[in-house]
């Protein structure tokens, strides 16, 4: 089930809803977990009873850590907890790949096992994950609940597209939240601007993509419209996601961290990975590349951890090498910008960004290739690589269709929307009529829906 679709909007969450508040305080977390459970078997009714499995072995796992912390006993079932999780995840996101891979290299044909991915594997068993590695630490209590724990991990908000909510987050949230007015308005208009950017803005910007690659007359300037708006196009779908989630979060009581903080601005590769996708980079720096000795070691043993954790980040977000190519490029402008530049790009705003976003934009290419042989094919053609010529008919004729909205989306990539309604007056003066705007901006929403306009789902292969 999609946040951005009727049954969803108008079926399944005024019913959570209403028995969420309902449910006397003890019976919350029950409410919240039969409503999650519900919310991913509509759609995965088999690999439920995975995710649950997962949970229980997290649970008593976490207990007996907790038992014999300090002790070789505490390793051995932290090992254990991660080798459970791990394999589930390699065994479904990637045994196909390793096979395809294994044949590729010595000629054999084992038969690839096509298995289905579950939704959402990477996002709920990194929030298992990073809840026993935290009571190993120390750093939470094992929940003695069940319930809980798995309301917890199977939390419909963020359960099939992040941002990843570590346990420790939200520990004291989970058995004492509070609930109130306020609050509640703040998540409608979280959940209301997030739908938004995804229907109004990120499907339009995927469908100009689809247009461009079903195109067999590409010129240089539409290989380089592509680039930005599937940039722009991952931004909104993804960041309008985690607003929906932080949303729906509020409204059942939870604050989950920001997911997104305009990244676009960036004046540089690692800053942009400090605005875009802050769950998980934070994610892997602190069980990953802390943990590995970070940036306090020799510059050898840190080549090897900043190349071991972008590694392991490109391959989170899909099962192939253009994931894999796409996460160690990043890494080598992360660590030239230490060793190399970085103190030269501090001296220009301007050009700094330009730097950032033409990386970004190369990058994006890398990531929506079907294979690397076709992200090479592209990156080319925007140089002028091929017979390809610099602008033709079909760019002119999409670059006028689409400019509204490719204007709207860049200014809205950047916090200039956000500080025009903050600090201007007629920013202030407009708050006061945000109830009516949002309600029309949901009935327009509505109608994209029921119409049965362009409507991805870009999580399926995370």
């Amino acid at each position: 089930m999609l946040f951005s679709s009727i049954p969803f909007l108008y079926y399944f969450l005024p019913a959570v809803i209403i028995l969420y508040c309902l449910s006397p305080k003890r019976l919350k977390n029950t409410t919240l977990l039969l409503a999650s459970l519900f919310f991913y078997a509509w759609g995965e009714p088999v690999y439920v009873f995975l995710m649950l499995a997962t949970i229980i072995c997290g649970f008593f796992l976490g207990l007996a850590i907790e038992k014999y912390r300090g002790s070789r006993k505490a390793k051995l079932f932290l090992a254990l907890s991660v080798i459970i999780d791990l394999s589930a995840l390699a065994y479904f996101k990637y045994a196909d790949f390793f096979i395809e891979n294994f044949n590729a290299a010595t000629g054999l044909s084992v038969p690839l096992l096509g298995i289905a991915l579950p939704i959402g594997i990477s996002f709920y068993t990194f929030q298992i994950l990073s809840y026993t590695i935290d009571v190993y630490r120390g750093d939470v209590k094992a929940q003695r609940n069940p319930i809980t724990l798995a309301a917890y991990i199977t939390m419909f908000p963020q359960l099939i597209a992040g941002p990843i909510v570590r346990y420790s987050d939200v520990e004291h949230q989970l058995t004492c939240r509070t609930h109130s007015f306020e609050k509640a308005a703040h998540g409608v208009r979280l959940f209301v601007l997030g739908l938004a950017k995804k229907i109004l803005l990120a499907n339009q910007l995927g469908e100009l993509c689809d247009i461009f690659r079903a195109s067999g007359d590409k010129s240089v300037a539409f290989f380089w419209l592509y680039s930005i708006a599937f940039a722009l196009h991952v931004y909104f779908d993804f960041s309008g996601y985690s607003d929906m989630a932080r949303g729906l979060g509020k409204l059942l009581g939870f604050d989950f961290m920001e997911n997104f903080n305009y990244p676009f601005i960036s004046k540089s590769a690692s800053e942009f990975w400090r605005r875009w996708h802050i769950s998980l980079g934070s994610w892997f720096r602190d069980y990953v590349y802390i943990p590995m000795g970070g940036n306090r070691v020799k510059i050898s043993r840190w080549l090897v951890n900043i190349l071991t954790v972008w590694l392991l980040t490109g391959f989170w977000h899909g099962a192939a090498w253009t994931f894999v190519v796409w996460g160690l490029y990043f890494a080598v402008f992360l660590v030239a910008e230490k060793l190399i530049y970085g103190k030269y790009l501090e001296r220009s705003a301007v050009l700094s960004r330009i730097y950032t976003v033409f990386i970004i934009l190369i990058s994006f290419v890398i990531f929506n290739a079907t294979d690397m042989s076709e992200a090479v094919s592209y990156i080319g053609a925007m140089f002028g690589s091929g017979d390809a010529p610099l602008i033709n008919a079909e760019f002119v004729y999409y670059i006028k269709s689409y400019a509204l909205l490719l204007v709207i989306s860049l200014i809205g990539a950047t916090p200039l929307p956000k500080k025009l309604m903050t600090e201007t007056r007629f920013g202030k003066s407009v708050q006061l009529a945000e109830p009516v705007f949002l309600a029309v901006l949901l009935v327009i929403m509505t109608a994209y829906l029921a119409d049965g306009s362009f409507n991805p789902f870009l999580y399926f292969r995370f």
